[in-house]
């Protein structure tokens, strides 16, 4: 069985993160939605609303589960037997990132990344904007999932 975990914040999760997920299956047999826990980070949503969003998200797709983590990210993938991090990527920025942070994972754990580059209706969104969006009171249904309401 090809597993992969899909980790991230995911405050609040996107329709960009949603078709990553989307197109993620047509590679693996189950993903796992990691949403992390950064003590240092400042978080619009609790963590059991990031899980409720997702699993809205994802109530018909039972290849699909979101679970909760406070490890480092290929200690998490291990934990689940996990053989892939899937991530996407918007931006050269977002690319710098991924490629130094999927060198290490894989050195350390043996664990390979695999990319998926977004789809460019969504490489705008984000969620650090549809939270600027909320924080100013603006409907944010076109960028969240099929199916999801805050």
């Amino acid at each position: 069985m090809k597993r992969a975990i899909f980790p991230g914040s995911f405050d609040p999760f996107t329709i960009g993160h949603y078709d990553i997920v989307l197109r993620g299956l047509t590679l693996f047999d189950e993903i796992i939605i990691g949403v992390g826990v950064n003590p240092s980070k400042k978080s619009l949503f609790p963590v059991e609303k990031r899980l409720s969003i997702i699993e809205q998200a994802f109530a018909n797709e039972p290849r699909v589960k979101a679970m909760q983590y406070n490890s480092l990210t290929i200690d998490f993938a291990q934990a689940e037997e996990a053989s892939y991090i899937l991530r996407g990527i918007r931006t050269v920025g977002d690319f710098e990132y991924e490629r130094t942070t999927a060198d290490n994972n894989q050195k350390l754990s043996g664990i390979e990344t695999v990319v998926l580059f977004t789809d460019t209706k969504y490489a705008s969104i984000s969620s650090t904007i549809v939270r600027d969006l909320i924080t100013y009171e603006k409907d944010i249904s076109r960028f969240l999932p099929p199916n999801v309401s805050l």
